[in-house]
Order: C-alpha cells, then sequence, then structure tokens
C-alpha cells in the first residue's frame, strides 16, 4: 500500500510534524511567475499556520532552474519540466505543483474581454510578423462581426528565460510548422520582432500601457490586470474561452503514471472544451540536500496540493486530483530524502 508524506515522516519524526515550532524555519524558492499569484496566497497562510516563512523570488522559471541548481534556494519553481538527464546530472528531483493557463491578451480601442477569437495558425503568424495589422483578412475571417481597428500589431514577449514562454512557443510549433522550423520553443528564443516584458507581470503592464499590442499571461495576471483576453480555436476546432471548466476540460488529459519525472507537455490538448495552451508547474529540490530541509519544503509543498487547492481553484489555476496527488507524495519517498 502506497504511503503518503504524512505517513512518511509521521513515521520518521512524530514529534517534529505535531510541533508547529519545529517546523517555524525560513524557506527560500525562486523561478515560476506564472505560479506567483497562488504560491503568495499559500505562503501567507502556511506561515499563518505554521509560522514558517516561506520567501519566494518569481524571476522566472530559467532563473529558477539555475538557482536550485546552484543550491542557492531550496526549492525552485518552472513551467517548463526539465529532461531526466538534466536532473541527474544535476541531481534534481521533479514533481508537479498545479495546472496553469497561458492566454492572449490584447490592447485594442473597443474590443472587449472574450469578443475577438484567435486560432494558433493566425497567432504564430503574428509573432513571425506576417500578419502586421488588427484587420488583416485572416483575423477579419475569424471575426466577422468585430469592428477591428487599422492599426499596426505590436508583439510583447518575455524578455527573461520564462516557462510561460516555452509553453507559448511549443503551442505555437505545434500548430504552425513555420514556427518550429524558424523559432523553436525553448523558455528564451529569438524572437522575429516586438518588444519584452519581464515577467508576466512586466508583459501584462507593457500591454496595457501600449494600444495595439499583444501578448501572452498566466490567466491570473491577465484577471487581476484587467486585460482583454481573446478567446481560442482549439485543437478540435472548438471556440473556447479561457474558464476554469475549459482549463480543467485540457488538464483532464494529463496522465502522469506512463512518464518519467512527471515530464509531461500539455498543449494543444484534444477535447472540444479543452482550452489549448496550458501547462503544470513543476517544483524542483536536490536530491543531495540534508533531510531536515527537505521535509520543511515538503510539509509545504503538501500543505499546498491538500489544504490550498481551494484557493488554487479561486485563482483560475487547475490543481490535481487526489489520484495524481498521491502519486506526487509517493514519488517524494524514492527519490528524496526524508528521514536523517
Amino acid at each position: 500500500m502506497k504511503k503518503s508524506l504524512k505517513t512518511i515522516l509521521a513515521a520518521a519524526a512524530a514529534s517534529a510534524l505535531l510541533s508547529t515550532s519545529a517546523w517555524a524555519v525560513n524557506l527560500t524558492g525562486a523561478g515560476s511567475t506564472a505560479i506567483y499569484p497562488v504560491l503568495q496566497v499559500w505562503a501567507q497562510q502556511y506561515h499563518q499556520q505554521s509560522g514558517t516563512q516561506i520567501n519566494y523570488q518569481a524571476i522566472g522559471s530559467g532563473g529558477g532552474i539555475k538557482q536550485i541548481q546552484a543550491k542557492t534556494v531550496d526549492f525552485g519553481a518552472t513551467d517548463k519540466p526539465l529532461a531526466h538527464d538534466e536532473i541527474v546530472k544535476n541531481k534534481l528531483v521533479q514533481f508537479p505543483q498545479v495546472i496553469i493557463s497561458i492566454v492572449p491578451v490584447v490592447h485594442l480601442p473597443g474590443i472587449k474581454p472574450g469578443q475577438m477569437v484567435l486560432s494558433g495558425k493566425v497567432l504564430s503568424q503574428i509573432y513571425l510578423g506576417e500578419i502586421k495589422k488588427w484587420n488583416d483578412p485572416a483575423i477579419k475571417a475569424l471575426n466577422p462581426q468585430v469592428n477591428l481597428p487599422n492599426m499596426a500589431i505590436l508583439t510583447v514577449h518575455r524578455s527573461d528565460g520564462s516557462g510561460t514562454t516555452f509553453n507559448f512557443t511549443n503551442y505555437l510549433g505545434k500548430v504552425n510548422p513555420e514556427w518550429q522550423s524558424k523559432v523553436g520553443a525553448d523558455t528564451s528564443v529569438s524572437w522575429p520582432g516586438g518588444v519584452g516584458g519581464k515577467g508576466n507581470a512586466g508583459v501584462a503592464a507593457q500591454v496595457a500601457q501600449l494600444a495595439g499590442s499583444i501578448g501572452y499571461v498566466e490567466y491570473a495576471y491577465a484577471k487581476q490586470s484587467n486585460l482583454i483576453y481573446t478567446d481560442m480555436i482549439n485543437a478540435d476546432g472548438k471556440r473556447v474561452k479561457p474558464t476554469m471548466q475549459s482549463f480543467q476540460a485540457a488538464a483532464a488529459n494529463a496522465d502522469f503514471s506512463k512518464v518519467q519525472d512527471f515530464y509531461l507537455i500539455l498543449t494543444n490538448q484534444p477535447g472540444a472544451n479543452s482550452w489549448p495552451i496550458t501547462a503544470a508547474t513543476y517544483m524542483l529540490m536536490r536530491s543531495d540536500y540534508p533531510a531536515a530541509k527537505s521535509k520543511a519544503v515538503l510539509q509545504f509543498l503538501d500543505y499546498a496540493l491538500h489544504d490550498g487547492a481551494a484557493d488554487a481553484e479561486k485563482l483560475d489555476y487547475v490543481p490535481f486530483p487526489e489520484s495524481v496527488v498521491k502519486q506526487i507524495e509517493t514519488s517524494w519517498a524514492h527519490t528524496l530524502k526524508v528521514t536523517p
């Protein structure tokens, strides 16, 4: 029978688990900006409950990967999963924490949130610089009832190493081979044009300020900044809105039981109701850290998986079902030091 983290740690150090003061420590993390809105909530509530302070730097997935590799933080967070060879080489452990969703956002006069729709092909052509104006025939064909302005398009992208960028560019490569051959997918790419913003917050700020612009952000940032998001045409050819239901429909395809190190790319998932640009945010920990440090981090992340699920949903992140949570917890006993 598989044991949960609580069972494993209780057997190792029952008195420590029962003592709040034993866990009143400072933990450091860095990485994904996409997860920051909900991680901030988790950290605040966990601090109130346990006394443990979580200091997290939202510096982008690329920065989080570098910092956990350099042993300068207790955990990293990335929206781009690492391949097995890289995990082994750097003595890391990887597991998913929550599902995020990435949405296109625009700054156009007279356009309301969800009024416009874009396809993946058109979105890729916009970022390739092939579609230069908002009233281009390709955009008009998707939006015949929308009064599209005769404005130049300004693309906004991430200027830092970003898992959001990885999943966005991975999606564009899946729907347009030209994108894959010319630009490809990674945390940083050679963009054909446009301007950059640091973090999801930076992209959101650029789009909010620049008329005629388009960017891509985690949905929580679109909501918090009151940005104009677009609907999308998904893999089944259906128009979908960025909602918890469409995010959950895409996330339902996530089967971590058949992959190594929980490695899954969730862009362009099938299903009539699936949002096309979803991803898992992964936590990175070190297999060579002392047991006490690993325990303290896992206590927080286990709290987030269970008690933090409702907070995740409030911010339109998709928490994992209990079956996946059990897979994650079971993996900890095999990959991390949890006993002295």
